[in-house]
């Protein structure tokens, strides 16, 4: 008999037009019912703690998420009869807090910014200090938790591999970078042919580029994650959070999905290679959420208007420079590496 965890929807592919390229595929993550690729991320964290026997009688779980992962770590607790806390920020849409706190997930909102203009840094900061000073808490940190990129090795990467018997670029957007860097590990050993692109948002540190302030929650981080490691990607695209409302809206219009900002900002970074890569290539994307969560914000002009001026809103695929194609992000790499 199957629980509401093991439906998991990990072969759902759409091929994409009017955006340039002939086989664009979009894997769609959002058709599970924690709504995006974090359900994976979700029941692997969990899993290890059970296999470990840290989940007692008086343990409350505590994570750090932007919404999504918050949203699955929620739905599982239901269903297994867990305690739940979720630590989030003002970027976190209000929808993905009321259906975290529909669960049953007592959800904590810090609104201090941290030294990088973010708030991971302070939801972290948070987290760290009750669960020094409360034995009951167990925090899973999917920042730093190796469970996170084995559980999309063997899901997300996998079914990917399954699907396609060649796969010229693959596109993965980095937030925690579990989904990335589960893809580097398993395209590395079974797929090392294809050339995986890491995408993040302007504002985010992840990839070395200079903090700065962030509207969208889901990809990009004020603090870079212990799990990410730049070994194995062969490019990066960094996308302005304009470009990202933008691709949002035309693919909307043009496709009928639906996406979510992560999703979106993966797509602006395919198009902003658009004149290098060649028109024929096979390219699947990855998308880690739906937009129904994004509609008071990304599809919302007035938010969007008040945030970004009225570029993003004239329904048109996103043709500015905003976007930074690898070599600049490779520049600032050298800096610190």
């Amino acid at each position: 008999m199957s629980t509401i965890s093991d439906v998991i929807n990990d072969r759902n592919f759409v091929t994409l037009k009017n955006l340039h390229f002939r086989s664009l595929h979009l894997k769609l993550e959002g058709l599970n019912p924690a709504g995006s690729v974090k359900m994976k991320t979700a029941k692997w964290l969990i899993a290890d703690l059970e296999r470990r026997g840290s989940i007692g009688p008086d343990t409350v779980l505590i994570e750090s998420s932007s919404g999504s992962l918050g949203v699955a770590l929620s739905l599982i607790c239901a269903e297994r009869g867990y305690r739940f806390r979720c630590v989030v920020d003002p970027n976190t849409t209000a929808q993905n807090i009321k259906i975290m706190k529909a669960f049953g997930a007592d959800v904590i909102v810090v609104d201090v910014r941290d030294e990088n203009g973010g708030f991971l840094g302070t939801r972290i900061q948070y987290i760290k200090e009750l669960v020094a000073q409360d034995s009951r808490f167990v925090w899973m940190n999917q920042y730093a938790n190796p469970e996170n990129p084995r559980a999309h090795a063997n899901t997300t990467a996998r079914a990917i591999t399954e699907s396609f018997e060649h796969i010229d670029y693959l596109f993965v957007g980095a937030g925690t970078t579990g989904t990335l860097m589960g893809c580097v590990q398993h395209f590395k050993t079974h797929r090392p042919q294809t050339h995986i692109i890491a995408v993040d948002s302007e504002g985010s540190v992840t990839f070395g580029g200079a903090a700065g302030k962030r509207y969208i929650p889901g990809l990009g981080t004020s603090r870079r994650p212990e799990i990410f490691n730049k070994e194995g990607i062969d490019s990066f695209q960094i996308v302005s959070e304009a470009d990202t409302v933008a691709m949002c809206r035309y693919v909307a219009r043009t496709n009928g999905v639906l996406a979510g900002g992560s999703t979106g900002t993966v797509l602006a970074a395919v198009y902003a290679r658009r004149q290098e890569l060649p028109e024929n290539a096979v390219i699947v994307a990855i998308s880690p959420d739906m937009g129904e969560r994004y509609l008071d914000s990304v599809y919302d002009d007035e938010w969007v208007k008040a945030r970004f001026g009225s570029s993003p809103l004239t329904g048109e695929a996103p043709v500015t420079s905003r976007s930074t194609s690898s070599p600049a992000c490779d520049e600032r790499e050298a800096a610190y590496v």
